[in-house]
């Protein structure tokens, strides 16, 4: 998986960074970001990257220069960051509860970017029309349905009525987003993308009944993108196509070489165990994955880290492989990279030639409201 690359890159810069630490590969990422569009642009679609994955308004700017219409942030404090770089349209794909210091927020948000939020609920509208006042207008609903996941969103035949209720207090109603987490699994991804394609259908119909117009109908998720081809959708966004990472490549949605971060550990200790320690625990790496495939892929080891203490890694050693020494850098891909980007206020950019060009702040990094 990249091996060779990630640790050449690793032995070259491991003097003059502090591990750990995550790296970007940035020619990678560049390639991730324009096949990811010319996907979407050769099949119709608009892309909106969901921030979430990189928190990054550098890697933002990537995103919209190479033709995203717009972007998606999961929260007040996403939005207003990328609004505050100049992003002109953000969609905010949560059913955020608009009171408080809040409802100023948006408010205020509305005045600097074409903002959009997600709602599933009456009681969510109205907290939002309270919030905007005589702003209303400004602020354009796309209704949450359900679509197998079992999280969020109303059943898809009702999407339609809370439109109608938008559109009575005051609010524009532009159409329809879903959410095909159950994809997340191996095989999963198509039959998800097709729960996704009948549940906006259905949540189309439910808006023609109402005799609403719909203009959005939006599909999410970087392991169900590629099947997201149905006309009845209108963007996509997913967000860890960025990066990619070892959930993506078992999944089936990358190649190891699309992968375009890691983080940089290092061996701290080696008393003899099974294993060795690397200085890399939850604290960097949440606690993403099972005791069985393990929390992180070691690839340069053909290991796996077994078990993850705050701010140790288990590095399990294969029977008769290469220890590393202690002292000795070691690239691990983790499996979910969302949250271990929130973990670093900084991302270590690297290029093709495997030098440190520059290092980005994580700008929205531990923003959670």
């Amino acid at each position: 998986m990249s091996a060779d690359r990630f640790s050449t890159v690793l032995g070259a810069i491991a003097p003059g960074i502090s591990t750990p630490a995550p790296v970007v590969l940035i020619d990678v990422v560049r390639d991730n970001i324009a096949r990811m569009q010319a996907f979407a642009d050769a099949h119709g679609k608009q892309l909106r990257p969901h921030v979430k994955t990189h928190k990054s308004v550098r890697l933002g700017r990537l995103q919209l220069d190479a033709g995203a219409v717009g972007l998606t942030a999961g929260n007040l404090s996403e939005a207003e960051i990328f609004a505050a770089d100049g992003c002109p349209d953000i969609f905010l794909a949560y059913p955020i509860w608009a009171v408080g210091s809040k409802a100023e927020r948006l408010r205020a948000l509305t005045e600097r970017t074409t903002l959009s939020v997600g709602v599933e609920s009456t009681a969510a509208v109205d907290a939002l029309v309270d919030a905007m006042g005589d702003a209303a207008a400004r602020l354009g609903v796309v209704v949450e349905v359900d679509c197998g996941a079992g999280r969020s969103g109303v059943a898809p035949p009702d999407a339609g009525a809370l439109a109608a209720h938008a559109a009575a207090r005051g609010l524009r109603p532009l159409g329809i987003f879903t959410y095909p987490g159950h994809g997340g699994t191996v095989g999963a991804r198509e039959g998800a993308a097709a729960d996704q394609t009948r549940a906006l259908r259905t949540a189309v119909a439910s808006f023609v009944a109402e005799g609403i117009p719909v203009s959005v109908v939006s599909a999410g998720s970087t392991p169900t993108a590629e099947f997201c081809t149905d006309p009845v959708i209108t963007e996509i966004r997913p967000g860890e196509y960025v990066f990619n990472d070892h959930d993506n490549v078992r999944l089936g949605d990358c190649l190891p070489e699309q992968i375009g971060l890691f983080v940089a550990t290092t061996v701290v200790s080696d008393q003899g165990h099974a294993h060795v320690i690397v200085d890399a625990g939850t604290k960097a790496l949440a606690r993403e994955g099972t005791p069985d495939r393990g929390f992180g892929n070691v690839p340069s080891f053909d290991g796996v880290l077994a078990k993850l203490n705050e701010y140790h890694g288990f590095l399990a050693l294969p029977p008769g492989g290469r220890r590393p020494e202690v002292g000795e850098p070691v690239p691990i891909v983790p499996n979910h990279v969302c949250p271990v980007v929130n973990s670093f206020e900084e991302l270590i950019i690297v290029d093709r030639a495997g030098a440190i060009v520059d290092r980005w702040p994580v700008d929205a990094q531990g923003q959670l409201n």
